[in-house]
């Protein structure tokens, strides 16, 4: 992915040009913020990348920001740099989903290889966020019936006893059904069910 970019937030500026430095050393496109709210105000959930950023800054934390992310479907992963007496906090933002927390001054490679692992988990992210969306445009072209038989299909409800629901006759449910599979591009009720666990209709 051409976009990836490595995001770096520090109101150090000496630390925002060494971390500069180290991303295109080896390769990596970098944006440089020094504080949170220019970064969110070009926010662009589009562009692949992690995110690098210190916990401790002026106007909005690095535990702020991280929050703030979470309204988007997808946001790049977060990297925590945190100085001496700083640990506290970041473990607290490993628990709201930071993923690592790297102590100043950092060991170069030990960062590079948290990045690299980065960009790979938001690869991942986003392309199972892809899948999702598919799905739910999919879903979206069911008819308010379709989706009716479509929600008893996945409690497990026979084509009988959805017809007794619903009250329309057996062979009115298996037209339903063959247009929802026909529409949902589903092979077999086991693609289905799949389909309905991506949207979170049910759980695995």
């Amino acid at each position: 992915m051409s976009d990836t970019t490595i995001f770096i937030i520090d109101d150090d500026q000496q630390v925002r040009e060494a971390l500069s430095l180290l991303m295109k050393s080896v390769g990596w496109k970098v944006a440089l913020f020094s504080d949170a709210n220019a970064y969110l105000e070009q926010f662009d959930s589009t562009i692949p990348g992690c995110l690098i950023t210190d916990i401790r800054m002026p106007m909005m934390s690095g535990l702020d920001l991280q929050k703030k992310l979470k309204d988007y479907a997808i946001s790049p992963p977060v990297l925590i740099i945190t100085g001496h007496g700083d640990v506290s906090m970041a473990v607290r933002a490993i628990k709201e989903g930071a993923l690592d927390f790297i102590e100043k001054p950092f060991n170069n490679q030990y960062l590079l290889d948290q990045v690299h692992r980065a960009i790979e988990l938001d690869r991942n992210n986003r392309q199972a966020q892809q899948t999702i969306n598919q799905v739910k445009e999919k879903y979206q072209l069911l008819t308010e019936k379709e989706v009716q038989v479509f929600e008893l299909i996945i409690q497990g409800d026979l084509s009988k006893q959805i017809a007794d629901k619903v009250c329309v006759s057996q062979s009115a449910v298996e037209a339903r059904r063959a247009k929802i599979m026909e529409k949902m591009g589903a092979n077999n009720l086991s693609d289905l069910m799949k389909m309905a666990v991506t949207m979170q209709m049910i759980k695995p």
